[in-house]
């Protein structure tokens, strides 16, 4: 009997995912755990998989559609049974029979897709699967002089790179819509993300390359082009963790009550021990191929863990009837990703060295940009920081991620002219600011902190004190 496969929520803060690309495609048998398909959900791209064996019988969505939780996204079955009709009981669990009236189980039947934008299979994906290969067009019908004989076009990628028409293309859900938008065929595009993927810098490379040799100039006796109003703007649809990403603000900086508090350190002390810190990390064998290469970043998160232990009213969460203080530190440490904004999870801060802490943070942060982290992995922080000053920012100030009640905002460091030991000298100096929840941190409660925390920066031996 054929049991339907749902949209799961596969992080706590899901309420609906977009599947980017199905791994099983109809008539490919299933084991239990394998992996059906990829799922964007507002924090990552993850795997959904079978809770039940058989056969795929049928996909109810095409790639690219945004599904709610506990939906129906495929069916499965045995070979030959029948799939018609509607999709069976909503809600029912992945693998999960449906219900009928008198307590028998139903087989749930596959439905039409909903006519809706997001139920459209993307142009990449009907082209690689429902279309033949069109001949290559000549190139003076294009307005390009053709190529010598041996010699690539300058707007053609390199055939070693590019994907063998009719395979499925690996892009991100981003790289897709932008290729929509442009009419652009991603199976001639090169990628250079993890595996080949195809990501957005790619889409940008392609389009300035083809904008660049598409036509050859006009002659001066033709009319100037004029642009048309449907080319004055873009519209691209959000993605799951902009979303999110909307939705959290939205919470954080209106029913908030925020203020913000600004202090700056001395560095040259901490400038000179990170700098003894690296090279003393150059100079030892890597282990598993990994160097230890310890930043200003790792510094600040082993900083404010140490100053949240001797100010644990800081380490807390607003929760409506109650406040939670924490007492274990937690850092989250928000990093750019290329869809938003993600914040990765160091766990019991304070208890690690520098070098765990160094190791662990470029990990994360290497598997946040591939949209590889676990729902464990970007939850549970106590306390936020994001570090602008390697894109040269002085000093800014961020939004609060509730629950948590605080976030330090740090800037670059740079030379200023400051009075040092009686005299005018040029001084290594950081501005930080912390973003408080009033309802949690009071004024004091957070100078008290940053008084801490700046005396942990401008003394490196705090730090191990």
């Amino acid at each position: 009997m054929p049991t339907n496969v749902v949209m799961e929520a596969l992080s706590p803060t899901m309420e609906e995912g977009r599947l980017v690309e199905w791994k099983k495609q109809e008539g490919d048998p299933v084991a239990v755990g394998d992996v059906l398909a990829e799922v964007e959900t507002d924090k990552a791209v993850m795997e959904l998989v079978a809770r039940t064996s058989g056969t795929l019988l049928k996909h109810v969505v095409e790639a690219g559609a945004t599904v709610p939780v506990s939906e129906p996204v495929a069916v499965i079955g045995q070979p030959g049974e029948a799939v018609s009709g509607e999709p069976g009981t909503r809600g029912s669990a992945n693998g999960q029979r449906g219900t009928a009236p008198d307590g028998r189980q139903a087989a749930p039947q596959a439905a039409k897709p909903k006519p809706t934008q997001g139920t459209q299979p993307s142009p990449d994906r009907k082209q690689a699967t429902s279309m033949p290969p069109a001949p290559p067009a000549p190139a003076a019908a294009e307005g390009r002089p053709a190529a010598a004989p041996g010699q690539r076009p300058a707007s053609a990628p390199a055939a070693s790179t590019a994907p063998a028409l009719g395979t499925r293309v690996k892009a991100s859900p981003l790289a897709r819509r932008m290729a929509a938008e442009r009419g652009l065929n991603l199976g001639s595009i090169a990628g250079s993300g993890p595996e080949g993927r195809i990501i957005a810098r790619d889409l940008e490379e392609a389009g300035a390359v083809s904008g660049t040799t598409a036509a050859s100039p006009p002659a001066a006796t033709a009319p100037a082009p004029r642009r048309t109003p449907s080319e004055s703007f873009t519209d691209v649809p959000l993605t799951q963790i902009r979303k999110t990403i909307a939705k959290r603000l939205v919470q954080s900086i209106g029913p908030i009550p925020t203020f913000y508090l600004t202090s700056e350190a001395d560095m040259e002390r901490m400038w000179e021990a990170r700098e003894a810190l690296r090279a003393a990390g150059e100079r030892e064998t890597p282990a598993a191929g990994q160097q230890v290469k310890v930043s200003f970043n790792d510094i600040l998160i082993k900083a404010v863990a140490l100053a949240l232990r001797q100010h644990p009213a800081c380490n807390a969460w607003w929760q409506d009837d109650h406040i939670r203080y924490w007492n274990d530190i937690h850092i989250s440490m928000a990093v750019a990703v290329e869809e938003g904004l993600i914040t990765p999870v160091i766990r019991f801060a304070d208890l690690k060295s520098l070098r765990e802490i160094a190791l662990e943070a470029r990990d994360l942060a290497s598997r946040a940009r591939e949209r590889k982290l676990r729902p464990e992995e970007y939850t549970g922080g106590t306390f936020s920081i994001s570090n602008l000053g390697m894109l040269d920012i002085d000093e800014f100030t961020a939004v609060i991620n509730p629950p948590e009640a605080g976030i330090l905002a740090v800037g670059r460091i740079a030379e200023k002219a400051v009075v040092h030991d009686g005299a005018i000298a040029p001084r290594r100096r950081m501005r930080f600011t912390m973003s408080c929840d009033h309802r949690v941190i009071d004024g004091a409660t957070g100078a008290q902190f940053l008084k801490t925390l700046k005396g942990m920066l401008e003394n490196p031996l705090a730090l191990v004190w």
